[in-house]
């Protein structure tokens, strides 16, 4: 508690927190809410620093901005002149205060000899990530808080090859912030900055190239020239930054007949007309399935505020919409690339698909029936993108495609993060497919997968647990799962039992272990017998502990209840440590 006081009084008293912090600070009369704001700092998780809007040392601040890019830059000046030279691209996306704490990343570079590319204005994720490699930089940031609801921002660094920083590197820009004593960090002044050459705008150029390398990993260009405006498309960014890149490759591959949600066309903060801006959650849809109803939309497109994630809906052979879930986008695009690949004969002998632990076990099989390779990581596309730059680096495989469940999708390698705006292409690409060469809908090749695979049911539970309380009871939960030893799940025999952080799987029937080949990570995951599992997660960046469900069955009637059962006989040993 004394910590949190000390904390407090620098906050408050210190001549570099400016007096709207101060004054912030001063009228919280809850002894909690300060506590809160001060019993810790952020921490990098996998997507980055990622909080809450405010003052403090546990919220997203501009504070918290200088100090952290202060460590990036000691990491970056450690490489040489020449890594500085090369510089930091910067994006930010829609969110309150992102412009201003992308250009308080690059005025503190700059103040280090380190040059700045900042955009224009708000750009994708993944075309961060793209800028990275494209303009060879050392690095990249991107301001965002993804799909989290509106009180939050974050900041994600990319490292060289345009993937997330790993967690090797992470730890040491976490070490550097440690080491720093004080919070005062020396920011340029903008004028000087540009005259120094230190900080340059960047927009057109990368935006240009970027949307060409997308329309490279279409199969069938043809195909959406002549007939694209024949597939009806309603879309909507959810008031984000896909508004722009998703319309314009739509519109230049051939899809004319796209239909933008007025309402949420134009990026804004606040995000008024949804709760969460989540493609995720299906009342995100809620305006998109009224306009594809007025429209008679073949599928309806959502991507979060920085456009790394996509959702899905599909007008089945009976006019109903058809939602799909992360799990599902992802294994229908597997399958579309992999099967049409292979019919073109364009399909690499040593092909390689890449999935996260927590992504449904019917990706494994699909890669399979194809002879293809799959890896699974860990939670986090970081992890899928230093697989591809491994690839790369030591020639043992041919990326095709990853994956995660949370919708997040990329084929091919000119970016190293999940990208919504080439699913988009990607996805319309499929259905035009389909309903012209094969007379089908999207649910109706789902359906043929799952006849052919088996059907799965994956489903997930996120449970919030705010503040030192909740971090305190997801260590229980966490704590006891280990602790259970259980054969199975409400009659679903279990397998294995991987437990990542200390890297080990054990098979409970040969009762041997095995090492896994992964980085540590506190997750654990059961897995079933004949496929499927169930994943406990606490998040690396939200308070929430996530828990990840996949069931198997042989048919879609099954499986419902299946799931029903398994839930509440997994959450029967840690119900009580969930409601304290």
């Amino acid at each position: 508690m004394q910590l949190v006081k000390d904390k407090f009084k620098l906050w408050t008293e210190n001549d570099y927190f400016d007096p709207e912090t101060r004054k912030e600070l001063l009228e919280i009369e809850d002894q909690k809410e300060i506590e809160d704001r001060f019993y810790t700092d952020l921490e990098f998780g996998t997507g980055g620093m990622r909080g809450i809007l405010g003052a403090g040392t546990n919220r997203m601040n501009k504070y918290i901005i200088r100090k952290l890019t202060q460590g990036l830059a000691e990491i970056i000046a450690e490489h040489g002149e020449g890594a500085c030279l090369r510089g930091v691209v910067i994006a930010y996306d829609s969110r309150l205060y992102s412009a201003e704490f992308a250009l308080e990343t690059a005025l503190v570079l700059a103040n280090n000899g380190i040059r700045a590319y900042l955009f224009e204005s708000l750009r994708p994720t993944p075309e961060l990530s793209f800028a990275v490699r494209f303009l060879k930089t050392i690095a990249g940031v991107n301001i965002t808080a993804s799909h989290n609801p509106k009180d939050y921002n974050g900041y994600k660094v990319y490292w060289e090859d345009g993937g997330q920083l790993p967690p090797r590197q992470a730890q040491k820009i976490i070490n550097k912030i440690n080491e720093q004593k004080s919070w005062v960090v020396e920011t340029s002044a903008e004028e000087l900055a540009r005259k120094q050459g230190l900080l340059l705008t960047v927009g057109e150029e990368i935006d240009q190239a970027y949307c060409e390398e997308i329309k490279q990993q279409l199969l069938f260009p043809e195909l959406t020239r002549s007939n694209g405006q024949e597939l009806k498309i309603v879309y909507t960014p959810l008031h984000g930054t896909g508004g722009r890149p998703v319309h314009r490759v739509l519109q230049e591959v051939g899809f004319t007949s796209l239909y933008l949600v007025p309402e949420q066309e134009k990026p804004d903060p606040e995000f008024t007309t949804v709760e969460s801006p989540n493609p995720e959650d299906p009342s995100a849809f809620e305006l998109a399935l009224q306009l594809a109803q007025k429209q008679q939309a073949d599928i309806v497109l959502a991507t979060d505020p920085d456009a790394d994630r996509l959702g899905l809906y599909a007008q089945d052979q009976n006019g109903k919409y058809r939602r799909f879930t992360g799990n599902q986008i992802g294994v229908l695009l597997l399958y579309y690339l992999l099967s049409q690949k292979k019919k073109l004969g364009r399909l690499a002998v040593n092909a390689v698909i890449v999935k996260t632990v927590a992504s449904t076990d019917l990706g494994d099989a699909v890669a399979a029936s194809f002879g293809v390779k799959i890896v699974n990581v860990l939670v986090g596309f970081k992890y899928i993108g230093e697989q591809i730059k491994d690839m790369k680096d030591k020639g043992w495989g041919s990326y095709i495609f990853g994956f995660e469940e949370s919708h997040g999708y990329l084929a091919g390698t000119y970016a190293r993060d999940k990208d919504a705006v080439q699913a988009a292409a990607l996805l319309a690409e499929a259905a035009l497919y389909y309903l012209k060469r094969e007379k089908k809908t999207l649910p109706e090749v789902l359906e043929e997968i799952f006849k052919s695979y088996g059907y799965y049911l994956d489903e997930q539970v996120a449970i919030s647990l705010c503040g030192k309380e909740g971090r305190e009871c997801i260590i229980g939960v966490m704590d006891q799962l280990r602790k259970e030893i259980r054969s199975n799940i409400a009659g679903l025999a279990i397998k294995s039992i991987e437990d990542f952080q200390i890297g080990k799987r054990w098979y409970l029937k040969e009762n041997k272990e095995e090492s896994l080949n992964l980085p540590r990570e506190n997750a654990i995951r059961f897995s079933l017998e004949g496929g499927g599992f169930i994943m406990a997660r606490p998040s690396g960046t939200e308070p929430k502990i996530r828990f990840y469900f996949c069931i198997r069955g042989d048919s879609s009637q099954e499986l419902g209840a299946t799931m029903k059962k398994a839930k509440e006989d997994f959450f029967s040993s840690i119900k009580h440590l969930l409601q304290t």
